[in-house]
Formats: C-alpha cells, sequence, structure tokens
C-alpha cells in the first residue's frame, strides 16, 4: 500500500485460531475504495462485498506477496465500482443507498461478441439494456462507459472497432456523459501475451502512429453526434487536437460534480487552503496532488484503495492482466460459491 495518506485505526476481529478473544489489528481507513480493478466484484462478489461491508471490514492481499492489509469501511465516502456486467449487484443498490454510501460505476461496455475474446460477459444487446437500466436507476452523471481496451487484430480493423463503438454509443450516450477508452498494451504484460497465446487468438496487436490518428479521427466525427466528455485512459500521446483529453477514470470533477454536498470528501479533494471565504470550492487538478501512486505514471486516477484480488475474474477475458491462470480461477470461484451458498464469506474475497 504505497498511499500513505488514509488514517489508521485499530480493530478487534475474531481470531479464527480458534481463540475466544478476538485479536487486535491495525487497519487503513479510506475514503475512496476501488471495487475493484483486479476483479469484477459487482458480477462475481457483491455477495461477499455486502457482507464484509455489514462486517466493517475486510482483508486485502497483495498480488505481489507480503502480509495482509486489512481495510476498514469507518471512515468509506465513496465506493468506485468496475464492472462488465453490474446486474447481479442491482438488488444491493438499496441497502447501499440506506446505508449513506455515495457511489458510481466504470461500466465497461465492449463489442467483442463475435471475435470470442470475452467469452463469459452477457451478449453486447442485455450490457447495453444493463446499462441503461443503471444509469436510470442512480443517474448519468454517476455511469461512465469505457471501451477498454480497444484491440486490433486479423479479424479487427480499426473500421470495425469505430463501427462497434458508434452501434454502442448511439444507443448508451443519452445514458451517459463520459467515455474512457484505452489502447491495448500487449508488449508490457507477460500474463496478457500468454492468455492470448494459450486461448489462440490470432494477430492480436498494438496500435501504430496511424491507426491511432484514423481511430480519434474516427472518434471525434462520432462524438459531434453524443457530446460526450472523451478521454484516454493511461495514454502519453496528446490526442486534444481530436477532443480527447488524459484519461481520469476515478475522478475528482465527478465526484464534484455528484457528491458535492459530501463535505468530508470535498475536504479531502479540495483542502480549505484550496477554498474561498465563501465556502464555494475552488475547483483544480487534483491529478497531481492525490494522484494515485499505485497506478502506472500515466493515470491520472485520483487515489483510492482497491479491494479486488487478481485471478478471480470469471469473465476470462482473453486480454486480461489480472488472470494468471485460468484453472485457478476457476477452482476458486468454485470455492467461493461453495462456501457462499453456506453463507461464509471470508475477510477476502477468497481464502
Amino acid at each position: 500500500m504505497k498511499w500513505k495518506g488514509w488514517e489508521r485505526i485499530p480493530l478487534s476481529i475474531p481470531d479464527n485460531t480458534g481463540n475466544t478473544v478476538a485479536k487486535a489489528v491495525l487497519a487503513i481507513a479510506p475514503l475512496i475504495i476501488s471495487a475493484s480493478r483486479s476483479t469484477d466484484i459487482p458480477a462475481f462478489y457483491g455477495n461477499w462485498f455486502m457482507a464484509r461491508l455489514a462486517a466493517g471490514y475486510l482483508q486485502w492481499k497483495s498480488p505481489f506477496g507480503g502480509p495482509p492489509l486489512y481495510v476498514s469501511f469507518a471512515k468509506a465516502r465513496v465506493f468506485v465500482f468496475w464492472s462488465k456486467n453490474p446486474a447481479p449487484f442491482f438488488r444491493h443498490l438499496d441497502t447501499l443507498d440506506r446505508s449513506g454510501y455515495r457511489y458510481c460505476f466504470l461500466f465497461t461496455l465492449n463489442d467483442y461478441d463475435d471475435e470470442g475474446l470475452e467469452p463469459r460477459v452477457p451478449r453486447v444487446e442485455e450490457r447495453i439494456q444493463t446499462f441503461i437500466r443503471l444509469s436510470r436507476r442512480i443517474g448519468k452523471g454517476r455511469v461512465a462507459w469505457r471501451f477498454d481496451p480497444l484491440v486490433l487484430s486479423d479479424r479487427i480493423s480499426v473500421k470495425d472497432l469505430l463501427k462497434k463503438i458508434q452501434s454502442i454509443g448511439d444507443r448508451i450516450h443519452p445514458y451517459t456523459e463520459r467515455l474512457i477508452f484505452s489502447f491495448v498494451d500487449i508488449a508490457k504484460y507477460s500474463k496478457v501475451r500468454r492468455n492470448l497465446q494459450q486461448q489462440v487468438f490470432s494477430g492480436i496487436r498494438e496500435f501504430n502512429d496511424d491507426e491511432i490518428t484514423e481511430f480519434c479521427e474516427g472518434l471525434a466525427i462520432l462524438n459531434r453526434k453524443w457530446d460526450l466528455a472523451i478521454t484516454s485512459c493511461g495514454e502519453r500521446r496528446d490526442l486534444s487536437e481530436y477532443g480527447i483529453g488524459k484519461g481520469q477514470c476515478i475522478s475528482s470533477d465527478m465526484m464534484t460534480q455528484e457528491f458535492r454536498d459530501d463535505q468530508r470528501l470535498m475536504e479531502f479533494l479540495y483542502p480549505p487552503d484550496l477554498q474561498s471565504f465563501s465556502g464555494s470550492i475552488v475547483t483544480g487538478d487534483t491529478s497531481r496532488r492525490l494522484k494515485d501512486p499505485g497506478q502506472r505514471s500515466t493515470c491520472r486516477c485520483i487515489v483510492s484503495k482497491d479491494i479486488g484480488q487478481y485471478s478471480t475474474c470469471m469473465h476470462l477475458c482473453a486480454y486480461c492482466y489480472a488472470n494468471t491462470s485460468y484453472g485457478d480461477v476457476k477452482r476458486r470461484y468454485a470455492r467461493y460459491c461453495s462456501d457462499a451458498e453456506s453463507g461464509i464469506f471470508h475477510e477476502a474475497i477468497t481464502e
């Protein structure tokens, strides 16, 4: 956990070794919780999330090893849910609303149905309907559309991608305000290369400069109709000439727009010395002051605590960087489901 700004508080938790005396631990208490970059909690682990929320804490395990970290919900103000299929989580939204927590969704809505790159997500038409239902339920400002990643292959050209995006965008642009996209990055992630090779997808590759230009020009034309705020995730190049900004998926601007009445959150985003005497918030670029140090240098997300676990996402997408072994994923998920049927939800997603 690289961010040092979260408060640390003592927790008294059950001791699983059989002792009757509770165990004392020190937990971080973040204001913003990411759920999650590492796995699809709304699609697969919503019951676990709600059980841990009721318990008041959870345990997070780093994919790089080391002792587990305890995370308390005592100070939490906002949950940022990342999902390709949040429909299973809808039944929990009323409970979240009653609890007073704020939340938003980063909804990854791609269309690789024909290519089989996302073998376990629902068909695109079903996901479009889910997107619209969610937007109507919580408001379009709290549902961002992510097309991530953009993938080229022997079967997918830039024109194909633009057609896919147009087909989705023409349907959902009245139900969101933001589109975030990223270009696939294969060279930096050995797990991505290995997963693609294991599933024998032909010719998947990164964009060259001409293809980036072609894509951005086409997207700019489409956005004349949609009028969305479009940003690129983790991209070093300046794409502003196409009306495309630098991405900030976990965004202070969105939180200011949607959750401005949350005084504690606003004080975190804009400390008193950045506010005027009238009390109105002086907006500015928080991406440097609050940059999440656990993310890539090109990532502009503000800091949050991610609570997911690698090698647990059952979407089994071919380009996934968070799954090491599909066999391990399936075994872990089967064990989770077995425990959940018995009403057992461990401190971490899986033991």
